[in-house]
């Protein structure tokens, strides 16, 4: 690997863009460069812009305190010092849509933490190692844009990642209605506890928007490039609910399945164990060695204990059984901001890099 690509945080100051920072912290082919957030963080050292506010476990990383922070409507001033940007902030949809398609038409690849580009027909929403097909679209893309070499890429809904990875594994049965419900992290809406007090011995039974996006993402994942445009598939039929509880990281998901060609358990277990996806057999960085573990212990996986596999990159499944009414049921769990948000987008720049659609400028 030549010299390091050069990248830019545009909403760093946020908890989103603080586990960047933890992440690319040594990254073997990516380093910080510029950082970007509102115009009242602009001028401070990253370090003084998250005085108070910092929300990871460990330290800021040293090689970011003394980057001075951008003004992330400044778009040209931003990305003329960097190869591409990780895009994580907090703004309206149309908002985040503008901002940016103007990065990208500068030509720096953007890697979209947001949601507000996900039903975007030529942008690609990726799980590398389920839909890495999906980055072709790219090119129609950059036609449309009017650039060479900018693009937009995005990372889906980090509640969905609990369970479509071992659906994925079995498409070849044909799944045909999904029924699953979540109970998600406090971090999945930017909180801690110290935040967020009322979380505490509470379960919230409801979080705006998760519903649809957990049941109709996965179909575009699934779907199929179409005329310069992803078409999403048609099945299956999902259907769920998602439950905030008082659990700092972690979404773990509940499913219950039935298929067109019903495997036998063990053809579920095979699959889910021998299941490697592009960034496996390319190696990438942050690609967990086993992307999908099966536990045997029927009280596994468990939040506090699993959500860290592979460096929090890895999914987790467990209690598989069959069902009175569907065909099986099983229990997932993913970290969602690493392989959820942060995490699973680094990994989409390492697929981009590694297929040649992120350079040095």
């Amino acid at each position: 690997m030549s010299a390091k690509l050069k990248v830019g945080i545009v909403g760093g100051t946020g908890m989103v863009g603080q586990r960047f920072m933890q992440l690319l912290d040594q990254h073997p082919w990516f380093q910080v460069t510029a950082i970007a957030a509102s115009a009242g963080s602009a001028g401070k050292t990253y370090e003084e812009s998250v005085q108070g506010r910092w929300k990871m476990d460990g330290p800021i990383p040293e090689g970011v305190k003394s980057i001075v922070v951008q003004d992330a409507s400044k778009v040209e001033e931003v990305a003329s010092g960097v190869d591409f940007i990780f895009c994580a902030v907090d703004m309206k949809k149309a908002e985040i849509q503008a901002l940016e398609e103007a990065y990208a038409k500068t030509g720096t690849p953007v890697i979209s933490n947001n949601s507000a580009h996900r039903w975007t027909p030529d942008i690609p929403m990726v799980i590398p190692e389920v839909n890495p097909g999906h980055i072709e679209i790219i090119e129609a893309q950059r036609k449309r844009l009017g650039t060479s070499t900018g693009f937009i890429a995005v990372k889906p809904n980090c509640s969905i990642q609990s369970y479509v990875p071992a659906l994925n594994a079995l498409l070849d049965y044909q799944p045909k209605v999904v029924v699953a419900s979540t109970y998600q992290a406090i971090s999945g809406a930017g909180k801690n506890f110290t935040d967020w007090p009322e979380m505490l011995d509470n379960v919230i039974p409801y979080i705006g928007g998760e519903e649809e996006k957990s049941e109709q993402e996965p179909l575009r994942i699934w779907g199929s490039i179409q005329g310069g445009e992803i078409v999403k598939a048609s099945a299956p039929l999902i259907t769920t609910q998602c439950i905030r509880v008082p659990v700092t990281d972690g979404h773990m998901a509940t499913v219950f399945a039935s298929f067109e060609k019903k495997p036998s358990k063990d053809e579920i277990l095979d699959r889910w164990r021998t299941f490697k996806g592009r960034p496996q057999e390319l190696g990438l960085p942050s690609a967990p060695e086993q992307f999908i573990t099966y536990f045997e212990e029927e009280n596994r996986p468990q939040t506090k204990l699993d959500r860290d596999i592979y460096g929090g990159m890895g999914v987790s499944v467990g209690r598989l059984r069959e069902d009175t009414v569907y065909d099986y049921k099983f229990v997932g769990l993913s970290h969602n901001t690493l392989r959820g948000a942060a995490g699973g987008a680094v990994l989409i720049a390492e697929l981009l890099k590694a297929e040649g659609y992120i350079q040095a400028k």
